[in-house]
């Protein structure tokens, strides 16, 4: 049994991989997501991140597609109790924002869709500067006084904004942000490491990556001369053409030889270790993309391994 992971300083335990929600809805139809949850959860899975905005992009959709799936996918297996639930507040169409009126409504939307009386985790999914942080933590501190939101985090923020966020929850008693969810992999590790890093750790805060695969980059499947229909395939190939994604391409294929796994469950595994890192999120479209990302849970990197992908990485 895959031991789980402590949240910051919450009383969430999570599974070592988040499983992304962006997905369902989206290049994932609701039965394929279905079996995808299932797979997860079948495996020792139990932190599911999603938001209310995905899947709004997309021809058609009108955002909380995901929500929806995922809604769905609780009632029928009844399983609720068994999930960590995240999701975030900011960019639905219709919930924009982060005013204090706009923070409670679009967590109301967000429980309809999710079938559910209580968000585990609740995001800020982009910051607005615009907005006093008081205004913010004190509209989400509400949300955690009517249960509503068992607990607070923060996506997409400056180093200088959380900290005012910390302190005025510290200095009034109010909810806390636990969790920080930043861009934040082998390629790219100028995003959080840092001022940002710094202060999650001083803070106690777990770090919760997203892109945590380079949107597919470190998966492998991206080599010169190759073509791969996604969606994402112009944002992972331009790796390709940096000496350190080539570099850490390089590590990467000899670590997961050395070790018999996928080059995506070494990538994660790297960043599963660095400091603050609780779980990073990645998703699949399919149950045949989910194995190299379960693979985290069981793979321990050496400290020779760590060092060389993070030489690499530089």
């Amino acid at each position: 049994m895959t031991s789980l992971r402590k949240l910051g300083s919450s009383d969430l335990e999570v599974f070592p991989l988040a499983l992304g929600g962006n997905v369902f809805g989206w290049t994932a139809d609701q039965d394929t997501s279905f079996a995808v949850l299932d797979a997860y959860t079948a495996a020792g899975g139990n932190f599911v991140d999603t938001a209310d905005s995905y899947s709004a992009w997309v021809d058609g959709n009108s955002g909380g597609e995901s929500e929806t799936v995922l809604g769905k996918w609780l009632a029928a297996r009844g399983n609720r109790d068994d999930v960590v639930l995240a999701t975030k507040v900011s960019q639905h169409p219709e919930y924009p924002g982060l005013s204090a009126a706009n923070i409670k409504a679009a967590a109301d939307a967000s429980l309809r869709r999710l079938g559910t009386d209580r968000i585990d985790l609740y995001y800020t999914h982009f910051d607005k500067p615009e907005v006093p942080v008081e205004e913010i933590i004190g509209a989400l501190d509400e949300l955690v006084r009517a249960g509503k939101v068992r607990h607070i985090a923060a996506s997409n923020i400056s180093a200088e904004r959380l900290a005012a966020s910390l302190e005025f929850s510290d200095r009034e008693g109010l909810a806390r942000y636990v969790a920080l969810q930043p861009h934040y992999n082998l390629v790219s590790r100028d995003t959080y490491e840092g001022e940002l890093s710094g202060l999650a750790e001083r803070a106690g805060l777990a770090a919760v990556p997203y892109y945590a695969l380079a949107s597919g980059f470190l998966t492998g499947k991206y080599r010169p001369g190759t073509a791969v229909d996604s969606p994402r395939a112009g944002g992972a190939a331009k790796h390709l053409e940096t000496e350190r994604g080539r570099r850490v391409l390089a590590a990467l294929d000899e670590i997961a030889e050395a070790h018999g796994v996928p080059v995506a469950t070494v990538a994660l595994a790297w960043l599963a270790g660095r400091p603050t890192v609780a779980a990073p999120i990645a998703s699949a479209r399919t149950v045949e993309q989910l194995p190299a990302l379960l693979g985290v849970a069981e793979l321990d990197l050496t400290q020779d391994e760590a060092e060389r992908l993070t030489r690499a990485s530089a």
